[in-house]
């Protein structure tokens, strides 16, 4: 554990993550210094008086002060005002470093451009399942520091790339990065190999690595050692195996579970258990347990969700499905007997969205693009597809034609936020409509 007793913090960033900073350091008897960019942050009606407050810009001479600055994820290393006070010798962190030093259960830590937040919740159901105390957070739900007021036997964390950035003293029992597809370009100009080498820091001090057989770039740097275990489709240590129109989890030639006993559906989801599953027997969770909680687990919240199904047509809520190779797992090996009419549009982070093309060649399928890069998804397959200002556009005409067997499927390939206040939202609209037009 550390002593920050005497030490100058500074907070940048409030809302949820932010407001745990504080307390965690007010519990310590640390008073923080707290400022945000923004002029009415989240939660600073919950800052106590005692607590100075800068808000509408940076404060560099507060951060040339400090000898320890706590950042938000959301600020790049690279902003002129951290690269001033790192040269002038200021510690940065973000609050998953102070967690790792304070944190005495083992740790799982869940990395990957896509499916990190259903691997994150399966593994936490899997320990409930097993009886054990289990903090679960991160990226996903309470902020890690929150998870520190509860005893635990094992924490279970979501990990984005800017998170893992800041963090230097993780020492996960287990720990994997899912897969690595073009994300966030805007925040790594150097391109995918920099967005890599973020998510690599999760496997550093990592006692098992869980790696992605199907994806090169999910490997250590100097490639897979003693500590890796794999999963995959068709190759892994944990693979799927087809057998007589049936598709089973397998370990080390192992059957273990037929996926017609879960809930979830989709190649994507049968793989993102295979991953949960070996995290799980990584921390020695007892695997009965642990199969139980995949039957039982229905799924989260704007992931391949069925929004509404009626007279035979299926609307889908992939909101969550935020970057290029999340829409792609959702259409990879996707079987529609009818139409399958995919709406695709929003932000699309300086994406290249050409990858989509080998998805988007079926002759069952019409395309609806909206939003500020509709016109760039639209060109990927001009004679499947049609351009609308907005979803709602979009949706008005695709109900007017459907047809039983048919099946709507929201999977955006793109973050939400020049139309929307995040993919939950959108993902809520497009589960309204689909009940009022369907």
């Amino acid at each position: 554990m550390a002593d920050y007793q005497g030490k100058k913090v500074v907070i940048i960033g409030l809302g949820l993550t932010g407001q745990s900073c504080v307390d965690f350091f007010l519990a310590r008897g640390v008073t923080p210094r707290v400022m945000d960019t923004r002029v009415v942050p989240p939660g600073l009606n919950k800052l106590p008086s005692s607590v100075e407050c800068w808000l509408g810009s940076l404060n560099d001479h507060w951060l040339l002060e400090a000898d320890l600055i706590v950042a938000s994820p959301g600020l790049a290393l690279t902003h002129p005002s951290l690269m001033d006070a790192a040269d002038a010798g200021v510690e940065i962190v973000g609050d998953i470093e102070l967690f790792c030093r304070e944190a005495q259960a083992p740790i799982v830590a869940i990395t990957g451009s896509n499916g990190k937040s259903t691997v994150t919740s399966l593994v936490g159901e899997m320990a409930k399942a097993a009886g054990w105390q289990v903090g679960v957070g991160g990226n996903i739900g309470l902020p890690a520091l929150s998870l520190l007021e509860q005893p635990a036997q094992l924490y279970v964390l979501e990990l984005s790339s800017f998170q893992l950035e800041t963090t230097s003293s993780l020492k996960a029992a287990a720990a994997t990065i899912l897969n690595v597809t073009e994300d966030h370009m805007d925040r790594y100009p150097l391109g995918m190999q920099q967005y890599r080498a973020a998510k690599l820091r999760i496997y550093e001090q990592a006692t098992v690595c869980v790696v992605n057989a199907d994806d090169a770039m999910t490997m250590p740097v100097r490639g897979a050692d003693k500590r890796c275990v794999s999963f995959g489709v068709d190759v892994g240590d944990y693979h799927l195996n087809h057998q007589q129109g049936s598709i089973w989890l397998r370990v080390n030639g192992e059957k273990v579970l037929n996926t017609d006993e879960m809930t979830l559906v989709g190649q994507h989801n049968f793989t993102n258990a295979l991953a949960a599953l070996a995290l799980a027997d990584a921390v020695g969770l007892p695997r009965n347990t642990s199969l139980q909680a995949l039957t039982a687990f229905t799924g989260l919240a704007h992931r391949f969700q069925l929004a509404y199904e009626h007279n035979g047509v299926r609307w889908i809520n992939d909101s969550k499905a935020t970057n290029v190779g999340s829409t792609e797992a959702a259409l990879n090996g996707l079987q529609v007997k009818g139409t399958l009419w995919l709406l695709l549009g929003g932000d699309g982070k300086s994406a290249d969205f050409s990858p989509l093309s080998r998805f988007l060649q079926a002759d069952n399928l019409q395309i609806y693009c909206f939003g500020r890069d509709g016109a760039a998804l639209a060109a990927l397959r001009p004679e499947k597809a049609v351009q609308t200002a907005t979803l709602a556009d979009a949706m008005v005409k695709i109900a007017a034609q459907v047809q039983p067997g048919d099946m709507v499927l929201l999977s955006p390939a793109c973050a939400s936020l020049d139309q929307f206040k995040n993919f939950e939202q959108r993902g809520d609209v497009f589960t309204q409509l689909a009940k009022e037009l369907g």
